[in-house]
């Protein structure tokens, strides 16, 4: 069925959209008794019959039919219109011509751009050909009209009928795809029983032959059934068809529809001249055949990039392939970086980034004389270690700087994940490299300086130990075949220089540690400070803080005074902030005009950063027996600690408080024990012992303290309560102790002598054994200061008490004998129970 509601331009060209309307029933009944002539002029039509009430456009192509229509118009506008027996024959004969037709009326002629005109014609009514009275210039024929016959039984059975059309032609309508939904409501809305039934004939996918059947069926309720029929036919193909599509969606599957959705458009993208996935696989092979890479990593991205030529584009696969071989493509396998191996440069950079850092630097430079005489080795793994603020991870910028390569800094600190350093495996969801192989593409050099950033705050939970996962990168033997999870491919990085930075040595795991070639950063010295905040701190400070040379400037009393008085620190990384308060506040007196430049010296420092933080109290703390200056290590540097001792009335307990840790609880426990074996010699009556507590306490309470460091401190401050006299305070000390009383060595020497020293202490007892850590320092950072070795406990003695007591130790520690108890131990199981007896 085709749409019979057509709209046309008019003859002037314009396109008023005109509707053609429907036939009422009087209209219809008024055309089908109307009279018609004679002789009609014959116009032949190809492929279509013409019913009475029906509205129907032709284009006219034959010149007869073009003088036929044009005479026509121009008079009564009616043509007799009858449809030829076969559509290829171009000039019909009479015989070729079906006898039975439709007069019809022109209703409007349409001049086409190419020449050629269209008409819109309307059936009137049915005629029978008598006899073609004219061939030339066109057909003309008598004819006769045939009446049409309803009786009142027939038109009851008609009605019958039509409801069943209506039916079924809707129904039609709503199977058929091609079919618009308003030709329902216009069948809907047809009352003329005889125009329904032409114009559902009129619309029938049916040969001319079938149709011209219904055109001479004279008998109304015949040409209601053949319409059935045909309907009744064309309703059973419709219903299998869509059985049919039913049945096939149900079996073709989403990826086959996607596919051939996909394949619509390309064909889309093909008419639009738009590119498709296949020039982007062919982009990607073409990448990988330009770039270097490794005969098996070539090898695998040439087989993923087949294997992605061949997964729709919309499948959750294609993504994930994609990104793997963009991260093949995108990682420098064979791109190196030129090393440049000029010592002399090297060292001035090394010189202008840092000032001190003698041994690193001498280290780096070594490194580079090897690279140059050799021409190619296997990097090192360095490991700088020392407190923060020291500059560790600003000393691998200098390195990259000095050798020419790039930097990439990756922070361990809180990483607990294995895959961190491996990666994922591609089964996962958004599964990615390790931060190894990101750090290398971002690079885009397979030799930078790779900086590991506080190895040792590497963590391990239920996720893995990503320390183990680093065993094979910092591997100088294994780590040329470096395998990724994400990857699944051997990887070089045997070429890159590795440096890890860590705060505490011992929190790197021993097979890691092991590894890597330990350097110790120090502390700085106060003159170093001093150089490192002239050279460095000061000018960055400066610049950050819109000032210039001349508006601002700091003299080196002044900078003293912040080292000593405003910051307790091996680094200059708080040294720098009080540098950047005063910096600030120059600047706002500058901003607001008060002054074109500022020279902050000694006397000005107080009113930008306010009262000094830090005093030495060493002389305070020490006016009393059982005072001991220690000497001890921290992460941020070197520190004096006081161990203070006290006695009381008891019953010769040893009472520890301050947070200590076993160790240092034993050496407590090592220092009274050696001090009851030499009581004797040290004239320490023995009633201390027996009838008075001992309480050691180390201030600080609420920070966590341990190690050995502290033994002959705690040992200085047990003597000197039960000798009464009182230890130096202008001596401090550091080392472990015996029960023989040897003074055994300790680390951290350079951090407790610069500690020593920002205290305003005089000497330093040092264990002989820790002598050639002093040879490290430099001279100027020792001057000052008289630095002692003592291979036993009675040196120290010796060295640090008061020759004179401030009581009498017999008096101090004298008890009546009315209060002296008896002291008997019985046993009881692993527990001692202590009875006592009043003589």
């Amino acid at each position: 069925m085709i749409n019979a509601y057509p709209f046309f331009a008019d003859e002037e060209g314009d396109s008023p959209e005109q509707h053609i309307p429907l036939p009422t029933p009087d209209e219809e009944k008024e055309m089908s008794t109307s009279d018609i002539p004679e002789s009609l002029p014959i116009l032949a039509l190809r492929n279509t019959v013409l019913f009475p009430g029906v509205v129907l456009p032709i284009t006219v192509g034959r010149d007869t039919s073009l003088r036929l229509v044009k005479d026509a118009f121009s008079g009564d506008r009616l043509v007799g219109v009858v449809a030829q027996r076969s559509t290829d024959v171009e000039d019909p004969d009479p015989d070729e011509l079906y006898h039975v037709g439709t007069v019809a009326s022109i209703l409007k002629l349409i001049k086409m751009p190419d020449g050629s005109k269209s008409i819109v014609i309307q059936g009137k009514r049915r005629f029978q050909i008598d006899e073609f009275t004219e061939r030339d210039p066109y057909y003309r024929a008598r004819v006769s009209p045939i009446k049409e016959r309803l009786s009142e039984e027939d038109e009851i059975a008609v009605q019958a009928r039509i409801r069943s059309i209506k039916e079924q032609a809707i129904n039609i309508v709503h199977l058929s795809p091609n079919l618009p939904s308003e030709a329902a409501d216009a069948i809907e809305h047809i009352n003329s029983p005889s125009f329904l039934i032409h114009f559902i004939a009129s619309n029938l996918q049916v040969d001319v032959e079938e149709k011209q059947e219904l055109l001479e069926t004279v008998a109304l309720v015949e040409r209601a059934d053949l319409v059935m029929e045909h309907l009744n036919r064309e309703l059973q193909v419709l219903q299998l068809s869509e059985e049919i599509r039913s049945r096939v969606k149900s079996d073709v599957d989403q990826q086959q529809r996607e596919y051939l959705l996909r394949q619509q458009m390309k064909a889309i993208q093909e008419e639009l001249g738009e590119s498709d996935g296949t020039a982007e696989v062919e982009e990607l092979r073409q990448q990988a055949e330009e770039k270097d890479l490794p005969e098996h990593a070539l090898e695998t991205v040439l087989k993923e990039i087949s294997r992605l030529e061949r997964i729709n584009p919309a499948a959750p696969d294609y993504a994930v392939t994609r990104n793997y071989i963009d991260w093949i493509l995108d990682l420098p396998w064979l791109e190196y970086s030129e090393d440049h191996l000029d010592l002399k440069r090297s060292e001035r950079i090394l010189d202008e980034d840092h000032y001190g850092l003698e041994k690193v630097k001498k280290r780096i430079v070594e490194y580079l004389a090897v690279l140059k005489l050799k021409g190619d080795m296997k990097a090192p793994i360095l490991c700088f270690y020392g407190p923060p603020g020291v500059g560790k991870t600003s000393l691998g910028k200098s390195i990259a700087r000095a050798l020419g390569r790039e930097f990439v800094r990756m922070s361990l600190g809180g990483v607990r994940d294995e895959a961190e350093i491996r990666g994922h495996r591609r089964t996962y969801v958004g599964a990615l490299p390790g931060r190894i192989i990101q750090g290398l593409k971002k690079a885009g050099t397979n030799n930078p300086v790779f900086m590991l950033d506080e190895v040792d705050k590497l963590g391990s939970d239920f996720r893995g130990d990503p320390s183990s996962a680093l065993l094979e990168v910092l591997d100088p033997e294994q780590n040329n075949a470096f395998n990724d999870h994400y990857l699944e491919l051997d990887y070089d990085l045997s070429k890159v220089l590795f440096i890890a930075t860590a705060n505490f040595l011992e929190q790197i795991p021993g097979p890691l540690r092991d590894r890597m070639e330990i350097i110790e950063i120090t502390g700085y010295t106060q003159n170093e400070k001093l150089h490192i905040a002239k050279g460095f701190l000061a000018p960055r400070q400066t610049e950050r803080n819109g000032l210039s040379e001349e508006q601002f400037e700091i003299t080196d009393d002044a900078i003293r005074l912040l080292i000593d008085g405003y910051t307790r620190e091996s680094g200059v990384r708080q040294l720098e902030r009080e540098i950047g308060s005063v910096a600030r506040g120059v600047a706002k007196k500058v901003a607001v005009g008060d002054v074109e430049q500022e020279s902050v010296d000694v006397d000005d420092i107080e009113g930008y950063l306010g009262a000094r933080k830090h005093f030495s109290e060493v002389a305070q703390r020490t006016e009393v027996p059982g005072v001991a200056t220690g000497l001890a290590w921290t992460p941020v540097g070197g520190d004096i600690l006081f161990i203070e001792a006290s006695v009381s009335r008891g019953s010769g307990r040893l009472i520890l408080t301050g947070q200590l840790g076993d160790v240092m609880k034993e050496s407590a426990q090592a220092a009274l024990s050696y001090v009851k074996a030499q009581s004797d010699e040290l004239e320490i009556p023995q009633d201390a012992f027996r009838y008075w507590d001992v309480h050691v306490h180390v201030p600080a309470g609420a920070v966590p303290k341990d190690g050995p460091s502290a033994g002959i401190a705690m040992l200085s401050a047990l003597v000197s309560i039960y000798t009464q006299r009182r230890v130096r305070h202008t001596v401090a000390m550091t080392g472990e102790i015996t029960l023989r009383g040897l003074v055994l060595p300790v680390g951290g020497i350079k951090e407790k002598v610069l500690a020593a020293k920002r205290a305003g202490i005089d000497e330093v007892l040092l264990p002989k054994k820790n002598e050639k850590d002093i040879k490290e320092i430099k001279d100027e950072a020792l001057e000052g200061l008289n630095v002692h070795y003592v291979k036993r406990m009675e040196s120290v003695i010796d060295h640090v008490l008061e020759d004179e007591p401030m009581r009498d130790p017999a008096e101090y520690f004298q008890i009546p004998e009315s209060e002296k108890r008896t002291h008997v131990t019985i046993p009881n199981g692993a527990t001692v129970v202590e009875t006592s007896t009043v003589n």
